[in-house]
């Protein structure tokens, strides 16, 4: 991977200690952007999905069917960028409800009962499929090609594995900035430069809008019952990876909230088993 802009960063704004630390936390993944000029198309936002004959577009019920958001052809990614659980080829096809059906309706990862509202379906490599079109009531979107390139990633300051690299076990954030300690400053504000872009992606850490996307969905799966940051918030946040992220794009009609960004997160056991019924989705603004 030549994109080592995370560890150049730590190596000249950290103690070397705390560097090697916080280095070992980081991953590659694949940052998608339009393609342009010939470019290889490795996913697709918007259009209408291929699916298998007898698969319908997934639907909540009571609610409606839910929007095609984007594919993702696993063969065509550049592999370096991925983690080894991630498939190695077949379609990965992203589905949420969007409430333009239903206003009142949206996804949470606090509530389970929500959960139906966004789906990932994976379909095989050589399953013959079919174009499926969009409802009459449910214009899909318009259809954007992607590029990608591989990338290194970085967690977020917030989660636990994070504190513990860079301010060590058992210590929390400082309520105020002034009592951070300064060997960490000018790491803070240098990281706090680099990581101004959300975008979209497959794999790696997420780029949150708003706090650690682990958190919410530890959350959720937890019933609520935890506080956030207590051990085991903690514990089941660091279980769950970004499995795609797609953030509100102009080119493909699709603005999420406030110019948000979908998350979709899973565990790397059901990654690798291929259990992509389990994956969740929050939203951030």
């Amino acid at each position: 991977m030549t994109d080592e802009r995370y560890s150049r960063l730590a190596a000249e704004h950290l103690p070397s200690d705390v560097a090697r630390r916080w280095t070992a936390l980081l991953r590659p993944c694949v940052r998608l952007r339009r393609a342009v000029d010939g470019e290889p198309a490795v996913a697709t936002l918007g259009g209408n999905p291929q699916l298998p004959a007898g698969i319908g577009r997934p639907e909540w019920p009571g609610h409606g069917p839910l929007s095609f958001i984007a594919s993702v052809r696993c063969d065509e990614l550049p592999r370096e960028g991925l983690a080894e659980q991630f498939p190695q080829d077949g379609t990965l096809l992203f589905f949420s409800f969007d409430g333009r059906t239903d206003s009142d309706a949206f996804v949470s990862a606090d509530d389970p009962d929500t959960w139906v509202g966004a789906q990932v379906l994976y379909v095989p490599e050589n399953t013959p499929v079919f174009a499926t079109p969009a409802p009459a009531h449910l214009e899909p979107f318009p259809r954007v090609d992607l590029t990608g390139e591989t990338e290194q990633s970085a967690p977020d300051l917030w989660l636990p594995q994070t504190r513990r690299a860079l301010l060590g076990d058992g210590r929390e954030w400082p309520d105020h900035p002034r009592e951070t300690p300064a060997e960490l400053r000018p790491f803070l504000r240098a990281f706090g430069r680099l990581r101004t872009r959300t975008g979209h992606q497959i794999g790696g850490h997420a780029i949150p809008v708003q706090g650690p996307v682990e958190y919410e969905i530890a959350h959720g799966e937890l019933g609520g019952t935890h506080a956030w940051g207590d051990q085991a918030h903690d514990q089941e946040a660091e279980r769950w990876v970004l499995l795609a992220q797609f953030d509100s794009d102009s080119d493909a009609k699709m603005e999420w909230g406030d110019v948000g960004t979908l998350y979709w997160l899973v565990r790397p056991e059901d990654l690798a088993a291929h259990r992509f019924g389990q994956v969740r989705l929050t939203v951030q603004c």
